[in-house]
């Protein structure tokens, strides 16, 4: 039976980790402890959880009383490597979400940690176990398309899930670093695992011209806001919806302990993350990446093709807007005979395409054969937000950016 803590008591701690180890894990896995800033946010996941554990202000604390043997890390992004850091540093495995860290400097902090004590940190990277990216991955290792030249990736967030990154911490670079490194570290992780290769060198543009400070309609968060009745973006943190996220209970009711408003304006002065995005990559093996990220879409998915030199294969797969209710997804392989083949692909139940549960499997209970290298280390979740961090720069900075230069990866090979 292995002993796990939670740091952070968030919608993402309280669903993918303490519900699923009280309920689907309790003979291998427990929670023993919650550790967050807000005591009454780590006594909502507690309760709505049903677990049987205590809660801590301070993680050294609970370190020291608890005694675990991993550390799940869920906290906001700027605060993952302290936590990564102590926990390795207490002689434990650290398990963190996605993205590992959001700068350079912090993300060779965490490496170097990981060196020194020996131990090891898992990036939960869910949706390559999606069937739909798996069976990508599975034909791409059967060669059907050759030695892989380009990849066009475009990723579209709708005004529903998009926005939402404009009202919460995401919102400040410092925090999350940006969707770039946040959201997209998803994106150029699937492409990484896919290809099989490192990125070497970025060049990428951003802006911020759909959110932020464009309309003068708007106000300090939407509970107190005026034009609550005319905003298409009105967010209501009130209602308790049965089954629904409980965001009063994690947020509105626990805003007294720290001022954390879960509902501010996305057309608000301080926010200062892109919303609109390109990027381009040269990889190690050649290849290169087109990349697209759009916060404010009609409609949410995404479309890639991969052009590879015995042909090119075609995805797309869709979040929200009118073809999410198709009963498959499918990959579309066209070859050098002037040949279309079409697999298709049964759409997953569960979180995240069905990645969730298979990771969780994967994470928790364990001894189970990983072929195709779904689980993430730190490497994965190192080269997967440098292209991001990069990004970041390369738009700041207008020119293209060498990974090599922000992080030594051969030394952490």
């Amino acid at each position: 039976m292995k002993k796990y803590v939670l740091a952070g008591a968030s919608g993402r701690a309280l669903y993918m980790y303490a519900k699923p180890i009280k309920e689907m894990f309790a003979d291998c896995a427990k929670v023993v402890g919650i550790f967050d800033v807000n005591p009454l946010r780590s006594k909502k996941v507690k309760e709505i959880a049903g677990l049987d554990c205590e809660i801590f202000t301070d993680f050294d604390v609970m370190l020291k009383k608890t005694r675990p043997d991993v550390s799940i890390i869920t906290t906001v992004d700027r605060f993952h490597h302290l936590y990564i850091i102590k926990s390795l540093e207490a002689g434990l495995d650290a398990i963190v979400e996605k993205p590992m860290t959001i700068d350079a400097k912090k993300c060779n902090e965490v490496l170097e940690a990981e060196k020194k004590t020996g131990r090891k940190i898992m990036v939960t990277f869910n949706y390559r176990y999606t069937p739909y990216v798996t069976r990508v991955k599975e034909l791409i290792r059967q060669g059907i398309i050759g030695e892989i030249l380009n990849v066009d990736l475009e990723w579209m967030l709708d005004t529903s899930h998009g926005a939402d990154y404009f009202r919460r911490w995401h919102r400040k670079m410092e925090n999350s670093g940006g969707l770039l490194v946040h959201k997209a570290t998803h994106h150029f992780d699937l492409v990484n695992w896919w290809l099989e290769e490192e990125p070497e060198q970025v060049m990428a543009f951003g802006s911020l011209r759909f959110y932020g400070p464009t309309r003068k309609n708007r106000g300090e968060r939407c509970l107190t806001c005026k034009h609550k009745k005319t905003c298409e973006f009105y967010f209501d943190i009130t209602p308790e919806v049965p089954g629904g996220f409980p965001n009063k209970q994690l947020y509105l009711d626990a805003e007294k302990a720290d001022k954390y408003y879960r509902d501010r304006c996305v057309f608000a002065d301080d926010i200062d993350i892109y919303d609109t995005m390109s990027v381009n990559v040269k990889y190690s093996g050649g290849a290169f990446l087109s990349y697209s990220l759009t916060a404010h879409s009609p409609y949410e998915g995404w479309k890639a093709s991969i052009n590879g030199s015995k042909g090119r294969i075609e995805l797309a797969e869709y979040h929200s807007g009118m073809k999410v209710a198709e009963p498959a997804l499918y990959i579309n392989l066209y070859n050098r005979k002037g040949e279309k083949v079409e697999y298709a692909v049964p759409k997953a139940t569960g979180g995240h395409g069905g990645g969730d549960q298979r990771m969780q499997e994967m994470l928790f209970r364990g001894g189970i054969p990983d072929p195709l290298n779904h689980q993430a280390g730190s490497y994965a979740g190192t080269t997967s937000i440098l292209t991001g961090i990069a990004a970041n720069k390369s738009i700041k900075d207008g020119k293209t950016i060498r990974v090599k230069d922000l992080v030594p990866l051969d030394k952490y090979k």
